[in-house]
């Protein structure tokens, strides 16, 4: 990680969500043709395919969160048999909604074959509820088709955790970690319709942020786009915007919802790359509500709600801007993992890292450059290399995580990159397109002609009153 002073670059959730989407690509092809796949193996009933003497499985269990032991002893299985873990997730127990007893865990890992089965017999000895399958071929992956459905997109990515990475600013911290987990528990108990949580934040807490917005602050009326200023400058006037005080996730997400119909929903960390960019396809931004830890306010290892609030929500005041993520979230759903590193890399370009022309000069717009000091100043200055945005360039462009990126990518405007992307999603491999309802706040598959034809006869309504508008304008 670069620093420069006291300020060091957001790398996070851009690492995070692309590294995801590559690791459940990878991991995805692990029994496929290449080499020599052997005898099939059988578990819990199904069958494994070989290959160079290893299989690829999906093991999910729950674990009482009132003792460490069982976390331990799985990791000690995993050790003994020499399980190369490739993904991990977890979330709150299904089966306890109203307690805080059991969380359940999602683990892609390879093992031995020959040791499949002491293997999943042995977890069942020190887990609950352990269930473990094959790698599904030529299946299309489940998506939320009902705004409802994102109650289901909670997988998390544990990587940048502060109770699991080390180098985790707060990692030593256990009253910061305490603080973490309540506030992570707000967004566990959540449900699609609830009251969006408030926060009651601590002095030191207020303290850090305001280190960040001043600073940040002091920046933006030179390097950062007119869009970000203007809806800046509204959160200021109407949702209490200012160094003193932390905004509340309840009261912004009324405003945008009353400017861009986008609407916010708490998560308690890092998303994997699936989950996160459906959420867009309903207009929902999943945010956190913790904050980064007070000795390193200037960096933070994963999204906070100094990353959010400030990179993210002004720009998605913006109709045009949140038109263009919403299209990236929709491009999503059901595709393969290939196509989900390479949307999750569009989005980091763009969304997260992303330049724009305005009046002869080049602004920011990426919420990871607007919420980080000094990227931000970096990215503006001559020593980036720019490229302009072409989806089919940027979608496969490599990224740097242990500095500021080399490359970024200029757009003429948003109207300009939702065209180009508009066009590379239709080149998506994809035996449906979908549609975005916004009466129902569902997604609708357009699999069927009688569907194709309800929604060609919705334009036309929509056609005819925008015709009948002219004409009153024309005859005024």
């Amino acid at each position: 990680m670069k620093t420069d002073g006291v300020v060091q670059t957001f790398s996070g959730r851009k690492q995070s969500l692309i590294e995801d989407a590559r690791r459940e690509r990878g991991s995805a092809g692990g029994g496929g043709p290449a080499g020599s796949p052997g005898p099939s193996r059988y578990a819990d009933g199904f069958v494994f395919e070989e290959k160079d003497g290893r299989v690829t499985l999906n093991v999910l269990f729950a674990l009482s969160s009132e003792k460490n032991a069982g976390f331990f002893k799985t990791g000690k299985i995993f050790e003994t048999f020499e399980a190369k873990l490739l993904h991990i997730e977890s979330r709150m127990g299904r089966k306890c909604k109203n307690s805080t007893t059991d969380l359940e865990f999602f683990m892609k890992c390879e093992v031995h074959s020959s040791d499949l089965d002491v293997f999943v017999n042995s977890l069942k000895r020190v887990a609950d509820d352990v269930r473990c399958m094959p790698e599904e071929k030529g299946k299309l992956p489940w998506f939320p088709r009902q705004i409802k459905d994102l109650d289901r997109c909670n997988m998390l990515i544990t990587k940048f955790d502060p109770d699991m990475d080390h180098d985790h600013p707060g990692y030593n911290d256990p009253e910061y970690r305490k603080r973490r987990a309540v506030i992570s528990e707000l967004a566990f108990r959540y449900k699609q319709g609830d009251p969006l949580p408030v926060v009651e934040y601590t002095a030191e807490e207020i303290s850090t942020w305001r280190q960040v917005y001043q600073q940040l602050r002091s920046i933006y009326p030179s390097l950062a786009c007119k869009q970000f200023l203007d809806g800046l400058q509204q959160l200021e006037k109407e949702c209490g915007y200012g160094e003193d005080r932390i905004p509340q996730l309840r009261e912004v997400s009324a405003f945008l919802k009353e400017r861009t119909g986008f609407q916010l929903r708490p998560v308690a960390g890092l998303l994997s790359a699936r989950d996160f960019l459906a959420s867009l396809a309903f207009r929902v931004f999943q945010c956190t509500q913790y904050i980064r830890h007070s000795s390193a306010p200037m960096h933070s290892p994963e999204p906070d709600c100094c990353h959010e609030l400030l990179g993210h929500i002004p720009m998605l005041a913006d109709k045009e801007f949140a038109q263009f993520s919403q299209e990236i979230g929709l491009a999503s759903l059901g595709v393969s993992d290939e196509d989900i590193e390479k949307l999750s890399t569009l989005y980091w370009f763009t969304v997260e890292f992303g330049l724009c022309k305005q009046n002869g000069a080049v602004k920011a717009y990426g919420a990871g450059l607007l919420s980080s000091y000094g990227e931000l100043v970096y990215a503006l200055s001559n020593e980036p290399e720019y490229k302009p945005f072409a989806p089919e360039e940027t979608a496969v462009q490599p990224y740097q995580d242990q500095t500021y990126q080399p490359v970024y990518f200029v757009s003429e405007s948003f109207e300009d990159a939702k065209m180009k992307l508009r066009k590379y999603s239709a080149n998506i491999k994809r035996p449906f397109t979908v549609r975005y309802d916004p009466f129902t706040c569902s997604v609708e598959v357009l699999d069927q002609p009688s569907k194709i034809q309800n929604a060609l006869s919705q334009m036309r309504e929509d056609l005819k009153t925008l015709h009948s508008a002219l004409e009153k304008l024309s005859s005024s």
